[in-house]
């Protein structure tokens, strides 16, 4: 699968990323929450995350959302566009405030994490289908959604559906599900995310959060329509379907730190590659390799690995790539050791 996309407009870029970004504080030591003495303030949305790590990997990223006439909002926007994102379409709402959160520190999967949202009433939930300019939206080669969306409100709900409707001309649509069942109230989530995911061209999918499905086959049984579907299987790697080809290639060893952003990262790998038109096999190992770099960190962004050395990683034979384990500082060290080979 190639996108394609509008490749004469004036406008054009890589990748268009709508949706929510807030501003998260991160704790400044582990423990609960009441407990916490001071914070970190950093930027957090599945959207804007794929969009930093795209452009921090060279490619041409706009992101389209909604944030409010205030300081948080001017974070978010200077922040997210100091990674070279274009941030030139994202809205500011006077009446609305940019929804911020704060996490504990430590892994999510556990009991122990703690998540404080505030933004019921953001202004990004105030998104709909006649807020982004529709050009500004569908001028890229690519077109990242979330089922996080969805979920803010019924006007971004109509707004996805109008996204991710099949029309010709559009561009190539990816869909990462992220189900998130606190946002959704008393919603059905899995059947909206799952008639979503029908009109995408390319899903990401957990196997913890498809629906109880319970192999990534049963998962391609639920969702035929897409082009190419990603299933992502934790630490033990991830299957892609691709017309009649199945491939699965396994995850690197990885020292985690946080499993905040993985999932993002995760995506902006496998896209990156797309839009190089590279092999399955390396789409799915350069998915796991900024996966990598995103959970060897505390945050929700992490230095990529320069593509140079992605792509070296990306070529080992199986063997070798079996052996690779990645833990913190992997991609720092991998840029000095690539300098000094630069450096006569």
């Amino acid at each position: 699968m190639t996108p394609t996309g509008p490749c004469n407009a004036p406008d054009v870029v890589d990748v268009v990323a709508l949706g929510e970004s807030m501003v998260t504080f991160l704790p400044s030591r582990p423990g609960r929450l009441a407990d916490v003495p001071s914070f970190e303030r950093g930027i957090g949305g599945a959207e804007s995350n794929v969009a930093c790590v795209l452009a921090a990997a060279g490619h041409s990223v706009r992101w389209v959302s909604r944030v409010g006439d205030d300081p948080f909002g001017d974070h978010l926007v200077e922040a997210i566009g100091g990674y070279g994102v274009d941030v030139a379409h994202v809205r500011r709402d006077p009446g609305r405030p940019t929804g911020i959160y704060f996490r504990t520190a430590g892994d999510r999967a556990t009991d122990a994490h703690e998540v404080a949202y505030y933004r019921a009433g953001s202004a990004a939930s105030a998104m709909s289908v006649t807020d982004p300019d529709p050009a500004a939206v569908r001028a890229g080669r690519v077109l990242h959604l979330s089922g996080i969306t969805p979920a803010l409100s019924a006007s971004c709900l109509e707004l996805m559906r109008e996204l991710t409707a099949r029309r010709p001309g559009r561009p190539l649509v990816s869909f990462d599900v992220n189900h998130r069942p606190g946002l959704w109230g008393d919603t059905d989530a899995p059947k909206v995310l799952r008639d979503l995911a029908r009109g995408a061209d390319l899903v990401f999918v957990g196997q913890d959060e498809a629906w109880g499905l319970d192999s990534p086959e049963a998962v391609r049984a639920a969702l035929p329509e897409p082009e190419v579907l990603v299933v992502k299987q934790g630490a033990a790697g991830a299957t892609v379907f691709e017309k009649r080809d199945v491939t699965f290639v396994p995850a690197p060893k990885v020292d985690v730190v946080a499993e905040v952003g993985a999932g993002d990262a995760f995506a902006a790998g496998f896209l990156s590659a797309t839009l190089r038109a590279l092999p399955v096999r390396d789409r799915l190992r350069h998915g796991h390799l900024m996966a990598a770099a995103a959970l060897t960190v505390p945050g929700d962004h992490a230095t990529p690995p320069s593509r140079e050395h992605a792509d070296r990683l990306a070529a080992l034979d199986d063997a070798a790539w079996g052996r690779l384990r990645l833990g913190p500082g992997w991609t720092a060290e991998a840029q000095r050791a690539d300098e000094e080979v630069r450096t006569p």
